[in-house]
């Protein structure tokens, strides 16, 4: 059946959308539902996966004769960074392998940037008057927490389908040194799917900073988590930084948080050797390495990067349908009303919902009331501020697939309610 637009309703239909909706939304509410699309986790059924970690590692050393039970090894143990330097495009010596979470390798990176500056800086950045990030939107909320908590201002740009707008970036830096850095999601990006070309990535790479020690924190939280078969392949950005004579610029990160355990992974870093030489020159002042047990039982479950290639070819066919049914159910209830637009992601972990400008705040609160937990509205934008008030994160992973399709129809149900007491008011 053919949906007609709200705009193109006549007064009476539009009223009468609007009982049908909040009369649906009342039987909603009676459901007693108790949804969560809030965080992009991965389900019980993906972490199972991975429970041959539980009886691993069955040595105590490394194929380098390496005792994994004692101190030393910062940069992690060699096997494993060999592994992930050859999925990641990088050396092994460009590789650090950390603790299980990537956010604290990045948080720490900004650390030691305000308190020392980068191996490119004239003084620390906390002794800068300013210091300002550019932030790509829609975007991911604890990327734009990290910098709020160090008083670091934030400038937005538009995220587009290959990336950040190349353009905006380029004229924001050129002139102001005040601009320090920029986020980026390069592959399947957190939440509009996006993925960065090589030609936007050359760019970034190349262009001029006012900033002498301009930096994109590169974080490749996405790059294996492929929806189809078609993977895309991230865009090489420490070669073509070193390629401009810039090798120093970009920093990138990575885990294994949605490949293996969430809570109990392996993070990284990727960086020019200088850099590497800088991050671990400071981490060695509060570390004597990482846990490299964890590192062995990783390299041992794995096998080689073609083992964790096929790892993640078993959390697609976990995930791809529910992304699956998010697109069939808004397709099936919001196509053709004009009350809202969605994106069919390669890969990631997020759909990003757009709804009529204005209602994103009262589609949230409503899918609260009827007992579903969404992302706050304005959280993929800096200080939780959404100008048009019109993005919805939906995190579809963690829930059965039956949860999908029943948050997914109340979610639906929500949008159309709010879009017609917009249109009504």
């Amino acid at each position: 059946m053919n949906a007609t637009a709200l705009a193109d309703l006549s007064a009476d239909d539009l009223a009468t959308l609007l009982e049908e909706q909040r009369a649906a939304y009342e039987e909603l509410k009676t459901r007693g539902l108790k949804l969560d699309l809030t965080r992009g986790k991965p389900s019980a059924q993906q972490l199972d996966l991975a429970d041959d970690l539980l009886r691993l590692p069955t040595t105590t050393k490394d194929a380098y004769g390496v005792d994994v039970r004692n101190y030393g090894g910062l940069e992690g143990l060699r096997e494993l960074r060999e592994m992930f330097a050859d999925l990641l495009w990088v050396e092994p010596d460009q590789v650090v392998a950390g603790g299980s979470s990537s956010l604290t390798i990045m948080r720490d990176c900004l650390f030691y940037l305000m308190l020392f500056g980068g191996v490119d800086s004239e003084r620390p950045w906390g002794k800068e008057e300013k210091v300002r990030f550019v932030c790509p939107v829609p975007g991911y909320d604890r990327h734009f927490t990290l910098l709020e908590s160090l008083g670091i201002e934030m400038v937005t740009v538009p995220m587009h389908d290959d990336g950040p707008d190349v353009d905006a970036v380029a004229a924001l830096v050129a002139d102001d040194p005040t601009i320090k850095g920029i986020w980026i999601v390069p592959t399947y990006a957190n939440p509009s799917g996006s993925i960065v070309s090589q030609d936007v990535a050359a760019r970034l790479a190349a262009m001029p900073t006012a900033a002498p020690d301009f930096k994109i924190f590169w974080d490749n939280a996405y790059a294996l988590h492929h929806l189809t078969e078609d993977e895309a392949k991230s865009a090489d950005i420490l070669t073509l930084a070193s390629a401009a004579d810039h090798p120093h610029r970009p920093i990138m990160f990575a885990s294994t948080s949605k490949i293996t355990y969430a809570g109990a992974g392996v993070a990284f870093l990727a960086a020019s050797t200088a850099n590497i030489a800088w991050y671990l020159g400071h981490l060695g002042n509060g570390s004597i390495g990482p846990d490299k047990v964890n590192h062995l039982r990783h390299v041992e479950f794995f096998g080689s990067p073609q083992g964790v290639r096929d790892h993640m070819a078993k959390h697609r066919e976990i995930i791809a349908p529910k992304f699956a049914e998010v697109d069939r159910v808004l397709t099936e209830r919001l196509d053709g009303r004009g009350v809202a637009t969605w994106n069919t992601p390669s890969g990631g972990y997020f759909v990003n919902l757009d709804v009529v400008p204005g209602t994103a705040s009262r589609v949230v609160a409503l899918a609260k009331e009827a007992g579903i937990a969404l992302t706050p509205a304005g959280s993929s934008y800096p200080y939780k501020q959404d100008p048009d008030d019109t993005n919805i994160r939906l995190a579809p992973t963690m829930p059965p697939l039956a949860e999908v399709t029943a948050a997914m129809e109340a979610v639906a149900t929500c949008v159309l309610l709010a879009a017609a007491e917009q249109a009504s008011a």
